[in-house]
C-alpha cells in the first residue's frame, strides 16, 4: 500500500505545482530549464555516485542486465540530459498561442488557444 500512497502523493503534489506553473512566464520557466540543465551538469558527480547505489540495488534485485544498462547514468547520458533541456527552453512556448479563430454567424467570435495540459501520470516498466 506504501507505493500506491507515495505515488497518489507526487499526482497530488504535482497537480499543485502545475496550477502554479499556469501562471509562470516564458521566461521564468526558461530560466528554470536552463538552471536545471546546468545543475546536472555540475552535481553529475554526486548524481552518478547515488545512481551506482541504485545499480547496486538493481543487481542484488536480480535485475536484468539489459535493465541495468537503462538504469545506468554516466557523464554522456547525463550531458545529452541537459543538452535536452537546453532545447527545451530554446523552443518558442506554445501557451496562448491562437492556433484558430473564426466568427459565427451571430458575431462571435470561436477560437483555439493552446492552454498548459497540467499533469499526466504513467508507469513505466522495462
Amino acid at each position: 500500500m506504501y507505493l500506491v500512497e507515495t505515488i497518489e502523493k507526487m499526482a497530488v503534489d504535482a497537480r499543485a505545482a502545475s496550477r502554479q506553473l499556469r501562471k509562470t512566464g516564458s521566461e521564468q520557466k526558461n530560466d528554470a530549464l536552463k538552471r536545471m540543465a546546468r545543475m546536472l551538469v555540475e552535481r553529475r558527480e554526486e548524481i552518478i555516485a547515488e545512481n551506482q547505489k541504485d545499480l547496486s540495488h538493481a543487481k542484488e534485485a536480480g535485475l536484468s542486465a539489459a535493465m541495468i544498462d537503462r538504469l545506468t547514468l554516466d557523464d554522456k547520458v547525463i550531458a545529452s540530459m541537459a543538452e535536452g533541456l537546453a532545447e527545451v527552453a530554446g523552443l518558442k512556448d506554445p501557451v496562448g498561442e491562437v492556433t484558430g479563430m473564426w466568427k459565427r454567424p451571430n458575431g462571435l467570435l470561436v477560437g483555439r488557444v493552446r492552454i498548459p495540459l497540467g499533469v499526466i501520470g504513467f508507469i513505466f516498466e522495462s
